[in-house]
């Protein structure tokens, strides 16, 4: 909250509040009262949650297989140099020493998602009828409240993410480069721990990100 006196904190709260209550209400009466812990659980009727929520992992880079000698001398030639020139002491970098970051996110799918159907809008009546500016709108109502300090970051997230990483409380979990799409990526790394970003863009819809660890 900013420094101040209560009553100028609590207007100023519900002043930022009240311009995102009809997005709230209109997303709400087309979804319904879905909750994340009673996704396809006890429920025939519901579909379960799809790994395509979440940002997409990038496609892997494909290696080219390294060349062999021409001849058993020459490879037994450059061995022999490469022992000799390795400095002693130390190893190549092993590929446990990826650089990553955990992070949380909140996603909020909208008419031009690839995929128009979330946990809680299973027919994706409201994100067909929610345009992208309507989404960033309404994700940026959401950010406002955490960074307020109104709400947790796990509890708007459990309520209003359309990723079933929202069981979690948005929390992706622990993830290296290449592995999300190109601008989630970028924005994840980008933040130090504790961070919140602003809107970010992708094929999945508008997310807000916020890096754990």
């Amino acid at each position: 909250m900013l420094p101040g006196p209560a009553a100028h904190s609590q207007a100023s709260a519900a002043q930022n509040y009240q311009p995102t209550q009809a997005l709230f209400a209109t997303r709400a009466a087309k979804i319904g009262s879905e909750s994340p812990a009673a996704d396809g659980v006890g429920d025939a009727t519901r579909k379960r949650p799809s790994s395509g929520d979440g940002p997409t992992p990038a496609p892997a880079d494909k290696r080219r297989r390294p060349e062999h000698p021409s001849s058993s001398s020459a490879g037994s030639r450059d061995r022999h140099q490469a022992h000799h020139h390795q400095p002693h002491g130390r190893r190549p970098p092993s590929s446990s020493a990826e650089e990553k970051v955990r992070a949380s996110h909140i996603l909020i799918k909208h008419e031009d998602s690839r995929r128009k159907a979330s946990w809680r809008d299973p027919e994706g009546v409201a994100i067909s009828a929610t345009t992208r500016d309507d989404a960033a709108d309404l994700a940026r109502a959401l950010r406002d409240q955490i960074v307020s300090g109104d709400r947790k970051f796990e509890d708007i997230a459990a309520e209003n993410s359309d990723c079933s990483s929202a069981k979690r409380g948005g929390d992706l979990g622990s993830f290296g480069r290449g592995k999300m799409q190109k601008a989630f990526e970028k924005a994840a790394f980008a933040l130090k721990a504790g961070e919140i970003s602003g809107v970010v863009d992708t094929e999945s819809g508008v997310h807000i990100i916020k890096r754990t660890g």
